[in-house]
């Protein structure tokens, strides 16, 4: 397995609301600058702050399954299908777009902080689907507990939430000093972000290229056979990544882009 690491500047950026609320993208649209194009059905991952409030007025969107997840602050959601609903922090807003919805978006301060991740289903079949919206809180997510980790699981075993793409995703915070150990299977990815702190990303037990990072780098690890991760944080800081694994490929055609 190889492991690489993007770092702020490989990454692509955005705004919106005059610049109320700013935005580092692991994963861009076309166009935008990122290293990083998508990852099998990942197709894009923005991660959004705003000091105050930000409002982004009502646009569509057709096919995807869009993920809103909230760090702190309040996301409010509303749509062409006469949804309004706001959630808070850990909390999950999730549209599958189908055959076509509009909606708009305002993020409650203060020090708003979120993502908004796009999973890409098989298009034709996804068009045919009627749209739908859901939302979750904090609270309905499992969690689980190890030697100096606590793990959410937000798409996987035992959430709430499911989608049709092939996709799990965890919020994964570990104590200063402490480790994580995830095995990712063979033809699979995992990405990782990291929001609080840095740490060692090692490959197994006796990867001697342990591979360092920082807050705010984007980890890519494509695993071609079944591989051992372990993720240490650095002393005196606590360690938060958002790991999301996914099919390196996938059996239907993807929606171009360059």
């Amino acid at each position: 397995m190889q492991t690489l690491v993007y770092g702020p500047a490989l990454q692509a950026v955005g705004a919106f609301d005059g610049g109320k609320i700013t935005e580092q993208k692991p994963i861009g649209f076309p166009g935008e600058g990122s290293v990083v194009k998508r990852i099998g059905p990942l197709f894009y991952w923005a991660w959004a702050k705003a000091k105050a409030d930000g409002y982004i007025p009502l646009h569509p969107h057709q096919a995807f399954e869009i993920m809103t997840y909230v760090i702190a602050g309040q996301a409010q959601h509303g749509d062409t299908l006469g949804t309004k609903s706001t959630v808070g922090p850990g909390g999950v807003q999730l549209m599958q777009t189908g055959s076509g919805v509009s909606h708009e978006e305002r993020f409650i301060g203060p020090d708003v902080e979120g993502f908004q991740i796009w999973f890409e289903p098989h298009m034709e079949k996804a068009l045919r689907m009627t749209p739908t919206y859901s939302q979750y809180d904090h609270e309905e997510f499992p969690l689980s507990e190890g030697e100096g980790f606590v793990r959410k699981t937000i798409i996987g075993e035992g959430s709430p939430v499911s989608i049709i793409a092939d996709a799990r995703m965890w919020d994964i915070q570990i104590a200063s000093g402490g480790r994580y150990r995830y095995d990712v299977p063979g033809d699979r990815t995992l990405a990782a972000l990291a929001i609080q702190g840095g740490g060692v990303w090692a490959n197994g037990e006796a990867d001697s290229k342990r591979t360092a990072f920082r807050h705010k780098d984007f980890l890519v690890a494509r695993a071609d056979e079944a591989q051992n991760v372990i993720v240490e944080a650095s002393e005196g800081s606590p360690l938060r990544l958002i790991l999301i694994e996914v099919p390196t490929k996938v059996d239907y055609p993807l929606y171009p882009k360059r």
